[in-house]
C-alpha cells in the first residue's frame, strides 16, 4: 500500500514518456517533484501517526510495521529532493547550497531532511540497543522535521491552501495527543 503512489507515478511518466503532456501535464517536472513532495509530509504524517493509531486502535500491527512506514516517509523525501535537484539543477551541487541559502523554503525543507537523516540511519535494531535511551530522544527529531517540512510547504504554497491546512491540523491534533499521553502517563507514575 505504501507503494501505491509510485505505481501511480510510474502510471503517469509512461504516459508521459508515450505522450508528452498525457501524464504529468505541460511541466512534467515541476509535477513530478510537486507530487513526490505530497506524498512525502503524507507519509510523514502517516509515520509519526502510527503510536496515536495503536493507542487509538488497541491493534499492534501498527507498532509492528512502524519503521517500514518510516523508512517509507524517508524514500519519499530522497526522491521528492533527487528530483528536484536532478530537474531544477541539473544536478550542480553549487546551485543547491545557493539555493539553501538563499531560500528560506528551500532551507526549510533541508532542515526536515537533516533531521530525518540520522533517523533513517538508526532505524535498525541494532542501532536501537547501541544508543539505548538516546535512541528515543534522536528520534524526537520527528516533530521538526514535520514541522519543518510544513513550513517548507506554506513558503511554497501560492494557492490551494485547504489540503496544506488539513496536513497541518493533522500534524497539531497528533502533538496534541502524544502531549496528552505523556501527561497521562506522568500522573499515573506519580512524576
Amino acid at each position: 500500500a505504501l507503494s501505491a503512489p509510485l505505481a501511480w507515478l510510474g502510471w503517469l511518466v509512461y504516459l508521459d514518456v508515450q505522450t508528452p503532456g498525457a501524464g504529468l501535464g505541460p511541466d512534467a517536472g515541476e509535477a513530478l517533484v510537486g507530487y513526490l513532495g505530497e506524498w512525502s509530509i503524507r507519509m510523514l504524517l502517516l509515520a509519526f501517526a502510527v503510536t496515536p493509531l495503536r493507542h487509538w486502535s488497541g491493534s499492534t500491527f501498527w507498532i509492528r510495521n512502524r519503521r517500514m512506514v518510516g523508512l517509507f516517509a524517508f524514500a519519499y523525501v530522497c526522491l521528492h529532493i533527487s528530483s528536484y535537484v536532478a530537474l531544477y539543477l541539473g544536478f550542480a551541487l553549487d546551485a543547491l547550497f545557493e539555493d539553501i541559502v538563499e531560500r528560506p523554503y528551500i532551507t526549510m525543507g533541508m532542515l526536515g531532511f537533516t533531521c530525518l537523516l540520522p533517523m533513517a540511519l538508526t532505524s535498525t535494531q541494532g542501532w536501537r540497543r547501541r544508543l539505548r535511551h538516546n535512541w528515543q530522544r534522536l528520534h524526537r527529531l520527528i516533530y521538526v522535521a514535520i514541522a519543518a517540512a510544513l513550513v517548507h510547504l506554506w513558503w511554497l504554497t501560492r494557492d490551494g491552501f485547504l489540503e496544506l491546512s488539513l496536513y497541518t491540523i493533522c500534524f497539531a491534533i497528533l502533538c496534541l495527543e502524544r502531549m496528552r499521553r505523556g501527561a497521562r502517563g506522568r500522573v499515573v507514575s506519580g512524576t
